[in-house]
Protein backbone atom coordinates (compact mmCIF):
# COMPACT_ATOMS: atom_id res chain seq x y z
CA UNK A 1 0.00 0.00 0.00
CA UNK A 2 1.51 3.36 -1.02
CA UNK A 3 1.66 6.38 1.29
CA UNK A 4 -1.45 8.04 -0.17
CA UNK A 5 -3.46 4.84 0.18
CA UNK A 6 -2.25 4.46 3.76
CA UNK A 7 -3.38 7.99 4.55
CA UNK A 8 -6.79 7.37 3.00
CA UNK A 9 -7.24 4.17 5.03
CA UNK A 10 -6.11 5.92 8.21
CA UNK A 11 -8.59 8.75 7.60
CA UNK A 12 -11.37 6.23 7.09
CA UNK A 13 -10.58 4.29 10.28
CA UNK A 14 -10.28 7.36 12.48
CA UNK A 15 -13.42 8.95 11.02
CA UNK A 16 -15.32 5.75 11.83
CA UNK A 17 -13.99 5.83 15.38
CA UNK A 18 -15.13 9.46 15.76
CA UNK A 19 -18.59 8.74 14.42
CA UNK A 20 -18.98 5.81 16.83
CA UNK A 21 -18.74 8.05 19.91
CA UNK A 22 -21.90 8.32 22.02
CA UNK A 23 -23.52 11.71 22.76
CA UNK A 24 -22.27 11.46 26.37
CA UNK A 25 -18.71 10.87 25.15
CA UNK A 26 -18.96 13.90 22.84
CA UNK A 27 -20.22 16.12 25.66
CA UNK A 28 -17.40 14.97 27.94
CA UNK A 29 -14.87 15.57 25.15
CA UNK A 30 -16.22 19.09 24.52
CA UNK A 31 -15.83 19.85 28.23
CA UNK A 32 -12.29 18.50 28.19
CA UNK A 33 -11.44 20.59 25.14
CA UNK A 34 -12.68 23.71 26.88
CA UNK A 35 -10.35 22.99 29.83
CA UNK A 36 -7.42 22.45 27.46
CA UNK A 37 -8.01 25.69 25.54
CA UNK A 38 -8.43 27.67 28.75
CA UNK A 39 -4.69 27.01 29.26
CA UNK A 40 -3.87 28.84 26.01
CA UNK A 41 -3.55 32.61 26.63
CA UNK A 42 -4.33 33.44 22.98
CA UNK A 43 -7.72 31.73 23.22
CA UNK A 44 -8.57 34.06 26.09
CA UNK A 45 -7.34 37.28 24.46
CA UNK A 46 -6.95 37.14 20.65
CA UNK A 47 -9.35 39.42 18.76
CA UNK A 48 -10.09 37.21 15.73
CA UNK A 49 -10.54 33.50 16.39
CA UNK A 50 -11.43 31.19 13.49
CA UNK A 51 -12.94 27.76 14.08
CA UNK A 52 -15.02 25.22 12.22
CA UNK A 53 -18.48 23.68 12.08
CA UNK A 54 -18.02 20.12 13.35
CA UNK A 55 -19.12 17.40 10.91
CA UNK A 56 -18.53 13.65 10.62
CA UNK A 57 -17.86 13.22 14.32
CA UNK A 58 -15.30 16.04 14.65
CA UNK A 59 -14.78 17.36 18.17
CA UNK A 60 -17.50 20.02 18.57
CA UNK A 61 -16.69 23.62 19.48
CA UNK A 62 -20.08 24.30 21.08
CA UNK A 63 -18.51 25.05 24.49
CA UNK A 64 -15.63 27.03 22.97
CA UNK A 65 -17.58 29.64 21.00
CA UNK A 66 -19.88 31.32 23.60
CA UNK A 67 -17.05 32.56 25.88
CA UNK A 68 -15.48 34.38 22.92
CA UNK A 69 -18.53 36.62 22.47
CA UNK A 70 -18.65 37.23 26.23
CA UNK A 71 -15.05 38.46 26.12
CA UNK A 72 -15.65 40.63 23.03
CA UNK A 73 -13.67 38.37 20.67
CA UNK A 74 -14.81 37.70 17.13
CA UNK A 75 -15.49 34.13 15.96
CA UNK A 76 -15.18 33.22 12.28
CA UNK A 77 -16.00 30.20 10.12
CA UNK A 78 -14.18 29.10 6.95
CA UNK A 79 -15.79 29.80 3.57
CA UNK A 80 -14.62 28.06 0.40
CA UNK A 81 -14.27 30.59 -2.40
CA UNK A 82 -13.22 30.52 -6.06
CA UNK A 83 -10.16 28.45 -6.96
CA UNK A 84 -10.56 26.46 -3.73
CA UNK A 85 -9.42 29.43 -1.67
CA UNK A 86 -10.25 29.48 2.03
CA UNK A 87 -11.43 32.72 3.58
CA UNK A 88 -13.16 33.39 6.87
CA UNK A 89 -16.47 35.05 7.73
CA UNK A 90 -17.59 36.36 11.14
CA UNK A 91 -20.39 34.26 12.57
CA UNK A 92 -22.49 34.35 15.73
CA UNK A 93 -24.70 31.66 17.18
CA UNK A 94 -28.15 31.75 15.58
CA UNK A 95 -27.05 33.32 12.29
CA UNK A 96 -28.04 31.51 9.11
CA UNK A 97 -25.73 28.97 7.51
CA UNK A 98 -25.89 27.03 4.26
CA UNK A 99 -24.01 23.88 3.15
CA UNK A 100 -21.00 24.26 0.87
CA UNK A 101 -20.01 21.77 -1.85
CA UNK A 102 -18.95 19.27 0.83
CA UNK A 103 -22.12 19.67 2.86
CA UNK A 104 -20.32 21.66 5.58
CA UNK A 105 -22.33 24.64 6.88
CA UNK A 106 -20.95 28.11 6.04
CA UNK A 107 -22.31 31.56 6.91
CA UNK A 108 -25.17 32.14 4.46
CA UNK A 109 -24.69 35.87 3.86
CA UNK A 110 -21.29 36.94 5.17
CA UNK A 111 -20.94 40.70 5.64
CA UNK A 112 -17.19 40.46 5.19
CA UNK A 113 -14.57 37.86 4.29
CA UNK A 114 -11.15 37.89 5.91
CA UNK A 115 -7.96 36.51 4.44
CA UNK A 116 -6.01 33.89 6.41
CA UNK A 117 -3.24 36.36 7.31
CA UNK A 118 -5.78 38.66 8.99
CA UNK A 119 -6.61 36.11 11.68
CA UNK A 120 -5.04 35.86 15.13
CA UNK A 121 -5.89 32.30 16.13
CA UNK A 122 -7.15 29.38 14.04
CA UNK A 123 -8.75 26.26 15.52
CA UNK A 124 -8.70 23.57 12.85
CA UNK A 125 -10.12 20.04 12.87
CA UNK A 126 -7.75 17.09 12.63
CA UNK A 127 -8.13 13.55 11.40
CA UNK A 128 -4.85 12.57 13.09
CA UNK A 129 -1.81 14.28 14.60
CA UNK A 130 1.57 13.72 16.19
CA UNK A 131 3.13 15.76 18.98
CA UNK A 132 5.53 17.55 16.64
CA UNK A 133 2.60 19.35 15.02
CA UNK A 134 2.22 17.21 11.92
CA UNK A 135 -1.37 16.54 10.94
CA UNK A 136 -3.68 14.61 8.71
CA UNK A 137 -6.62 16.68 7.54
CA UNK A 138 -9.45 15.59 5.30
CA UNK A 139 -7.17 15.42 2.27
CA UNK A 140 -8.37 18.54 0.47
CA UNK A 141 -5.30 20.61 1.31
CA UNK A 142 -7.36 23.75 2.01
CA UNK A 143 -5.62 24.71 5.25
CA UNK A 144 -2.14 23.95 3.92
CA UNK A 145 -2.75 26.23 0.92
CA UNK A 146 -4.36 28.96 3.02
CA UNK A 147 -1.57 29.11 5.57
CA UNK A 148 1.42 28.24 3.36
CA UNK A 149 2.80 31.74 4.01
CA UNK A 150 3.54 30.69 7.60
CA UNK A 151 6.24 28.30 6.36
CA UNK A 152 8.23 31.35 5.30
CA UNK A 153 8.05 32.96 8.75
CA UNK A 154 9.61 32.31 12.13
CA UNK A 155 7.02 30.42 14.17
CA UNK A 156 5.10 30.87 16.32
CA UNK A 157 3.58 33.97 14.80
CA UNK A 158 0.09 35.12 13.86
CA UNK A 159 -2.14 33.45 13.16
CA UNK A 160 -1.42 30.77 15.72
CA UNK A 161 -2.52 27.37 14.39
CA UNK A 162 -4.13 25.10 16.97
CA UNK A 163 -5.31 21.65 15.93
CA UNK A 164 -8.41 20.23 17.62
CA UNK A 165 -8.75 16.48 18.07
CA UNK A 166 -9.78 13.68 20.37
CA UNK A 167 -6.81 12.18 22.24
CA UNK A 168 -7.31 8.85 20.44
CA UNK A 169 -6.44 10.54 17.14
CA UNK A 170 -2.78 10.83 18.18
CA UNK A 171 -0.24 8.82 16.17
CA UNK A 172 3.42 8.18 17.10
CA UNK A 173 4.61 9.95 13.95
CA UNK A 174 3.18 11.38 10.74
CA UNK A 175 5.47 11.74 7.75
CA UNK A 176 5.89 15.36 6.68
CA UNK A 177 5.12 16.45 3.14
CA UNK A 178 6.85 19.52 1.63
CA UNK A 179 3.57 21.47 1.49
CA UNK A 180 2.49 20.68 5.07
CA UNK A 181 2.08 23.61 7.46
CA UNK A 182 2.86 22.36 10.98
CA UNK A 183 0.68 23.23 13.96
CA UNK A 184 1.74 25.42 16.88
CA UNK A 185 -0.43 23.67 19.46
CA UNK A 186 -2.86 20.78 19.66
CA UNK A 187 -5.82 20.90 22.03
CA UNK A 188 -7.46 17.58 22.81
CA UNK A 189 -10.13 16.53 25.27
CA UNK A 190 -7.29 15.65 27.66
CA UNK A 191 -4.44 18.14 27.25
CA UNK A 192 -2.86 21.09 25.48
CA UNK A 193 0.27 20.11 23.54
CA UNK A 194 2.97 22.67 22.69
CA UNK A 195 4.29 21.39 19.37
CA UNK A 196 7.27 23.75 19.33
CA UNK A 197 8.51 22.39 22.65
CA UNK A 198 8.04 18.83 21.37
CA UNK A 199 9.91 19.56 18.12
CA UNK A 200 12.80 21.21 19.93
CA UNK A 201 12.99 18.35 22.43
CA UNK A 202 13.00 15.81 19.61
CA UNK A 203 15.68 17.67 17.69
CA UNK A 204 17.79 17.93 20.84
CA UNK A 205 17.74 14.13 21.16
CA UNK A 206 18.13 13.40 17.45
Amino acid sequence: MDANAQRRELRRQLAEQRRALTPAQRIAAAQGLRRSLDQLPEYLTDARVAGYWAVNGELPLNLIIPPLATRGQQFLLPVIGPNHQLRFAPWQSGEDVQPNRYGIPEPAAPKELLEPFQLDLVLLPLTAFDRRGNRLGTGGGYYDRAFAFLNEQVRPTEPLLVGIAYAFQELPEIDEEPWDVPLDFIATDRELIDCHATREDGEAHA
